[in-house]
């Protein structure tokens, strides 16, 4: 664990506000972990907001829905987050933001709802992992083994980034009620909320709220990567996930507080998931702020709100400075896991020549999951997948803590990360 630079000052008091209607939506069919949607729309069609637009014939899978009114205009490629391009419908507004109709259900309902029938309106409403790998959030709804312990994901360690900070504070209840959706799926003993020191009012907010639930507040270091799903498992329950296997493995489940209120809001409300609150940061802004945002919104759209620009950005990254991604395009939509949007000035980025390893081990230590990254980035870097491998590449976190402490500037995470796309299944 390291203890980074926060940069969260200029967003953590911010309220929540909505980000303003886009224009034109670009809702990539790439948005989960799984197979990837077809569309269920043509170029020409008329459609509500909420309404489902996108689907796939597999077992893991979320449906993609549509996050403002008016006209399918194109189905074409168009800047990804994460994959570079990929194909996205995309929705020429019409400005009147008319929605789908959807009753919500009276809490005598809700109460009388079955763990199948909770799991099956948070499929249908597309929702995934918020704060990760976006892994359909109703398979995991649906342990293959004995769940005891489930852990509610409030770290966020990342620096500049407070959406779910701010959530915790402004929908305690909404979470509270979230969570018990899920004890029932899952049918779970423990819950524990985690949440980091240097987020008092999170921690406030939640204290009169779980009276009398049984559900306990577990108050951990501002440490980075303290909100791994492994570290977390480690810090409040003393338990550690073997290589190769997952959380429920040894009876834990953990969801993060964006997904908990996504999950609340598919079932009280029945609302599908088609906007999600992202910080958007940076020195370069003027107005930095925690926006709720519509799914397919364009970057340059929330920055433009966001402005003006007191400096011009060097980089923009998706996500966090340690495990975000940088874009090449201000083009580039908001998707189901965006959870910032950090716009950084020259005087933010260290740009240093890579140069050779020279074995001093200090990623080693660095390491959460005492792997050795100098040795699992050079196999990359020579094709060795077999090396590779026997290393621990696929069970590395990408948390990026190697090139953090890298007195060579190797980029060490980045070789991993090409290896996962390329190395044999």
């Amino acid at each position: 664990m390291v203890k980074l630079k926060e940069h969260k000052h200029s967003t953590e008091n911010k309220p929540i506000e909505n980000a303003l209607l886009p224009q034109t939506v670009y809702i990539p069919l790439s948005q989960h972990l799984g197979k990837i949607c077809e569309p269920q729309v043509k170029v020409g069609d008329i459609v509500l907001r909420a309404q489902k637009i996108a689907s796939a014939s597999a077992n893991v899978y979320a449906p993609i829905h549509a996050s403002i009114s008016g006209k399918i205009s194109a189905i074409r490629e168009w800047p990804h987050p994460l994959l570079g391009r990929s194909k996205a419908i995309v929705i020429a507004g019409d400005g009147l933001d008319k929605a789908e109709e959807s009753l919500p259900k009276s809490k005598g309902e809700i109460e009388n709802l079955s763990a199948d029938e909770i799991r099956s309106i948070v499929f249908a409403a597309g929702v995934v992992g918020m704060g990760g790998a976006a892994f359909p959030t109703h398979i995991k709804l649906n342990p293959p083994k004995p769940i005891d312990n489930l852990i509610i994901n409030g770290a966020e360690c990342e620096p500049y980034l407070t959406a779910d900070n701010r959530l915790m504070i402004e929908k305690t209840k909404e979470i509270i009620a979230g969570i018990k959706l899920i004890v029932k799926c899952a049918g779970v003993k423990n819950v524990y909320i985690a949440i980091e020191d240097n987020k008092p009012e999170a921690i406030k907010a939640f204290q009169p709220e779980i009276e009398g639930t049984g559900y306990r507040v577990r108050v951990l270091k501002s440490e980075y990567p303290q909100g791994g799903e492994k570290q977390l498992i480690k810090a409040i329950l003393k338990r550690e996930v073997p290589a190769g296997k997952l959380p429920f493995d040894i009876g834990v489940v953990v969801q993060n507080v964006a997904t908990v209120f996504a999950i609340y809001e598919a079932v009280y409300l029945g609302k599908p998931l088609y906007e999600r609150v992202i910080t958007v940061t940076g020195d370069c802004l003027e107005n930095p702020a925690n926006l709720l945002a519509r799914i397919g919104t364009p970057i340059k759209d929330l920055i433009s709100q966001c402005g003006p620009l007191r400096k011009e950005p060097q980089k923009i990254v998706f996500g966090g400075p340690m495990m975000g991604i940088a874009q090449y395009s201000a083009d580039t939509p908001v998707i189901k896991n965006t959870n910032g949007i950090i716009l950084l000035s020259e005087n933010q980025i260290k740009e240093t020549e890579q140069a050779f390893c020279i074995r001093c081990s200090r990623c080693v230590e660095a390491c959460p999951l005492g792997l050795m990254p100098c040795l699992i980035s050079q196999a990359c870097e020579k094709g060795r997948w077999d090396l590779a491998k026997a290393y621990g590449c696929m069970e590395c976190m990408e948390c990026g803590l190697c090139n953090y402490v890298c007195p060579r500037a190797r980029n060490i995470v980045q070789s991993i990360k090409d290896a996962k796309t390329r190395m044999p299944k």
